[in-house]
């Protein structure tokens, strides 16, 4: 029934509170009644309100049934309908704690949970479906349609509801004229169902394989799965190739014959064709899920709605994955999370919610009574430290499986390297003669190699040559440098890009203050690809050569097609940016190359020895899986700095204990907690009088929790981006709570709103 009035009678529905999706900061929510020619309306349910004095139509999630009117009933409008979309209340649940620990908008926090091809209900179709009715033939049926009355018996209740076509392939019916007879004989009922209908919809699987496990992953596996059914932290540390993949399906084994489901996170993309391929295979009769931003609209719409039918039990995908919506209220009881890799950046939201998958992992299996599993050959910091002061159970697999070893690792100087090769035609090369020779001898060999370096383009600094001028190409909206991209459509010069703000323009030929011609520094993954043509034009003649970044790889489907090329082995040299440098399981891989361990190593933030630890690291046990040696040559200007040496070694524990020794007395985290406000507005001196503002409210907390440091307002190392000047102010507490106390300060008073001026980062993973 359609309401005639905006504005019903009070008898007509429930009043409920709704939290609508937008950046209010009102976790109460609003009260909207809910008539009853809309159905019923449960918690979670996602609506369609009024908004406003011309109602203006808004998404939200009701939050709250039966409440109370807290303002005159006349006043209170109706909802306009449910979506179709409803929310398991573990994930209201975890919104409400996201919003309050990572001081965002309610709205934004609920907002995060469902993936927009969900809301928008993309590929969303109704077909026809037959049902049984139970009856039973009053007569002798004809012959074909008998036959085909007989062989609907014997199907099984679970094939039902069923599409006539497919009804038809089942009983080996040649046409739908019997299955039509049955429908007007009553025998069989038409209705409708709602699918979600996408071209590719089943992710592909490998064969398992029998694998027998070692004494210390059976003593990981025992000692985890002791603590199914309850809430509990594991952290495995396990060197690369100790076999912590088959842990974790071992252990899911036992989290599914327990009638419970699971989620699975890996950090990239470009991780999720080998670990999806593991786990469909060994899996497939329990349903597997795949959720990541590289599927299609459709594709996330279908996989998502497996979870939330019971379909699927296990969840796999990057960061987003962490909200598969399983609903112990439904029979689908989360048992489960597992995050792999779970040191990598990746896992950290750069928009608001600014959360981090890894922790909220661990909150969502705390709301819910499950288990949490961390893997890393490279745990973070902050979770290693946890494991020593006994937050997680450590586990450890020191030693790969199957007699496989780690590599040798050799740290070639780079300095070293020019003087032994210093010709005007190699003395700009960016692989060094020891370098080369490796490659050389490993290609001659029939091995693959993979080549690592972090930062795309041909050349990140373009300036003057004449140092007497000083000139240097910066975005016009960042305070920046622009990188140089070859352009295969401009063959001569190129393009500047920003990889920021992602302005573009013509490389200039000439520098702007002097007139000459401008020179190109600071090399990217494009240069060394021209480099390696020139060096073994055979192999880039055979396509034998790839390059794998951000500038080639535009889909999921790019990405698989190129680790299946080198998987196969039509690929011999894989050169490309962090995305190849862990996950990656490639027998072959004899020779990794990093070809300039200290893009990172300079950084002006305090986790840059730790970064420049794990990727190093990350990269080199790429090497030597099978029974043959595999090499790893580190090319660094800085050959006795630690995060280098002892990654070269192996030595994560070394590294770990120095580098928290040196956070101790630093009182950086994860010694301490931090939450970082930044202030971004177009003019400068108003960026900070707002951030002044902050620093004053902060002071008045600091008169009550004296262990809270503010460090700041102060400019951000990159002091600008999209035209906007970047303002920040750093608070360094010994707990979370005088964190959390300082910023429930500021929120009360306006001043951290985390919108388009102040953007609030709490426990954040990079400080640029």
């Amino acid at each position: 029934m359609t309401p005639t009035s905006l504005f019903e009678s009070e008898a007509d529905g429930a009043l409920v509170r709704v939290v609508l999706e937008r950046g209010i900061d009102s976790p109460e929510g609003l009260t909207y009644r809910a008539p009853k020619s809309i159905g019923a309306v449960q918690v979670g349910d996602r609506v369609e309100a009024p908004l406003g004095r011309h109602d203006r139509r808004a998404t939200g999630y009701v939050v709250e049934v039966n409440v109370e009117a807290d303002i005159d009933v006349s006043r209170i409008k109706p909802l306009r309908r449910l979506t179709g979309l409803r929310l398991p209340i573990s994930l209201i649940r975890l919104s409400r704690w996201m919003s309050g620990y990572y001081c965002c908008p309610l709205g934004m926090a609920l907002s995060a949970m469902a993936p927009g091809a969900v809301k928008h209900g993309v590929g969303r179709r109704r077909i026809a479906v037959l049902t049984r009715t139970g009856k039973r033939p009053v007569e002798k049926l004809p012959k074909q349609t008998g036959a085909a009355w007989d062989a609907i018996v014997a199907l099984p209740d679970e094939e039902f509801p069923i599409e006539p076509r497919e009804l038809a392939l089942r009983i080996s019916a040649p046409t739908l004229g019997p299955i039509n007879r049955l429908v007007k004989l009553g025998l069989l009922e038409r209705g409708e169902r709602e699918i979600v209908r996408t071209a590719s919809d089943e992710p592909v699987g490998e064969t398992p394989s029998l694998v027998t496990l070692t004494e210390a992953q059976r003593a990981v596996i025992d000692s985890i799965t002791a603590d199914l059914g309850q809430f509990a932290s594991h952290l495995l540390y396990g060197v690369t190739g100790s076999g912590k993949t088959e842990v974790y399906i071992r252990v899911l084994e036992q989290v599914i014959a327990r009638g419970e489901c699971a989620i699975v996170l890996v950090p990239e993309i470009s991780l999720t064709p080998q670990t999806v391929a593991r786990f469909v295979g060994r899996f497939r009769e329990v349903g597997v899920a795949v959720l990541h931003s590289g599927l299609t609209a459709s594709q996330r719409h279908q996989h998502w709605m497996r979870i939330a039918s019971g379909e699927a039990r296990i969840a796999i995908g990057a960061r987003s994955a962490l909200f598969a919506p399983f609903d112990e209220a439904m029979g689908s009881k989360l048992g489960l999370i597992i995050v792999d890799e779970e040191h990598d950046s990746a896992y950290k939201q750069e928009d608001v919610p600014r959360h981090h998958a890894r922790d909220v992992a661990l909150k969502r299996a705390q709301l819910e009574g499950a288990t949490v599993l961390l893997g890393s050959a490279t745990p973070s910091l902050e979770s290693w430290r946890n494991a020593m002061e006994g937050r997680y159970r450590l586990h450890e697999l020191t030693e790969r499986v199957g007699g496989a070893k780690l590599p040798a690792v050799r740290i070639v100087d780079l300095a070293d390297e020019l003087r032994e090769d210093a010709t005007n035609a190699t003395r700009l090369a960016m692989l060094g003669p020891t370098l080369r020779r490796s490659l050389r001898s490993t290609l001659d060999a029939g091995g693959q190699s993979i080549l690592l370096l972090n930062r795309r383009g041909w050349a990140s600094y373009i300036c003057c040559p004449d140092h007497r001028c000083g000139w240097t190409l910066t975005c016009d909206e960042c305070d920046v440098t622009m990188v140089y991209h070859r352009s295969r459509e401009l063959p001569i010069g190129g393009v500047v890009r920003c990889h920021h703000c992602l302005a573009e323009r013509k490389l200039p030929g000439q520098c702007p203050v002097c007139a000459r011609r401008v020179t190109t520094f600071g090399a990217g993954t494009q240069r060394v690809e021209e480099e390696l043509t020139h060096l073994f034009p055979e192999v880039a003649a055979a396509g034998e050569m790839l390059r794998i970044d951000g500038d080639t790889m535009r889909s999921a489907k790019d990405y698989f097609e190129a680790l299946g090329a080198f998987a196969d082995g039509k690929v011999r040299v894989l050169l490309g940016t962090q995305m190849i440098a862990k996950g990656l399981d490639f027998p072959g891989v004899e020779l990794v190359g990093v070809i300039n361990a200290d893009t990172a190593i300079n950084l002006p933030d305090f986790r840059a020895a730790e970064r420049t630890f794990q990727l190093v690291s990350q990269v080199a046990g790429r090497a030597g899986r099978s029974t043959r040696a595999g090499r790893v040559i580190v090319q660094t200007f800085n050959p006795d700095h630690p995060s280098i040496t002892l990654a070269a070694k192996h030595d994560y524990k070394t590294f770990a204990r120095e580098e928290l020794a040196v956070r101790e007395r630093s009182q950086l985290p994860p010694v301490t907690r931090m939450a970082r406000i930044v202030v971004r507005h177009e003019h400068y001196e108003n960026a900070m009088k707002i951030a002044r503002g902050i620093a004053t409210a902060l002071e008045a907390v600091r008169a009550h929790r004296s262990s809270l440091r503010v460090r700041g307002p102060m400019p951000c190392p990159i002091s600008r981006i999209g035209g906007r000047h970047r303002i920040a102010i750093e608070l360094i507490a010994p707990d979370v709570g005088t964190i959390q106390a300082a910023l429930t300060a500021l929120r009360n008073q306006g001043l951290a709103k985390s919108d388009a001026t102040t953007a609030v980062d709490v426990d954040p993973i990079a400080l640029l």
